[in-house]
């Protein structure tokens, strides 16, 4: 079994394994592992950090070898912009753009923070059904303080990626994170995806300090409303505490 959801064929191309698949068919991929793939790729710029990543979703991520572009779209001595895209057979399927900003010390000032989740070892496994028991969420290690994937309703949840994001690396707090956050949506929908569809068009991701360790919280909750569109948001922890927010809008149809 590969141990990590890419295998490097370049500084640039990646091959995706068995472990990106996600929920709607088994030759697209979880938005999880590729969002992590390109921030990542943002992070090799020279950058330690981001405040915020918006990804735009072109459609869907295929199994498949891929390959990464990025670019510093604004530099700046405080504040920079910038931008990864990743391509199949040179169409591009997603998009991210990243504002990193310069650290300084704000210790006397910091606070704020939403309370802490109840830490993992509250927690218990997510129960998988057998309909989707493979791919990404094998690939991932689920325990829910409440609700989760197959609850419907608000959830709190803690993830651990059980593989790397590219073969040979030790993935980074941070990689972990984007590995798993775009999965707010799906812990705490509101409908079974076996006769809807609730896909998410983009992920916003903000961060007021970067994430430590292998344990990322979710807590999460999704609106729908009437026409169609749903809004899925969470508050992202570590084992300190909240470290950012999430938010998805989503494409909710009934399957034929």
């Amino acid at each position: 079994m590969m141990s990590a959801f890419y295998l490097p064929l370049s500084d640039n191309t990646f091959r995706a394994t068995e472990h990106t698949v996600g929920p709607w068919g088994p030759d697209s991929q979880h938005l999880g592992p590729p969002s992590a793939l390109l921030v990542r790729s943002l992070l090799a710029l020279g950058r330690p950090s981001v405040s915020r990543v918006t990804f735009e979703v072109l459609g869907p991520v295929p199994v498949a070898d891929l390959t990464v572009s990025t670019s510093v779209e604004r530099p700046g001595r405080s504040v920079e912009l910038l931008s990864a895209s990743l391509s199949f057979e040179g169409r591009v399927v997603l998009t991210a753009r990243a504002w990193h900003i310069v650290g300084s010390d704000t210790t006397a000032v910091a606070g704020g923070e939403v309370p802490a989740m109840a830490p993992p070892t509250s927690a218990v496994p997510m129960e998988i059904p057998d309909f989707w028991s493979g791919g990404y969420l094998a690939a991932v290690e689920w325990l829910s303080v409440s609700g989760g994937i197959f609850t419907p309703g608000d959830a709190q949840v803690w993830a651990r990626p059980r593989v790397a994001v590219v073969e040979g690396f030790e993935p980074t707090p941070l990689e972990r994170l984007f590995s798993v956050v775009d999965s707010a949506s799906g812990v705490s929908s509101r409908v079974d995806i076996r006769k809807w569809y609730a896909i998410n068009t983009d992920l916003t991701v903000h961060l007021h300090r970067q994430p430590v360790g292998e344990w990322v919280g979710m807590d999460a909750r999704t609106t729908i409303g009437p026409d169609g569109v749903g809004l899925a948001t969470s508050v992202v922890h570590d084992l300190e505490g909240p470290v950012g927010t999430t938010a998805q809008a989503l494409f909710v149809r009934e399957r034929s």
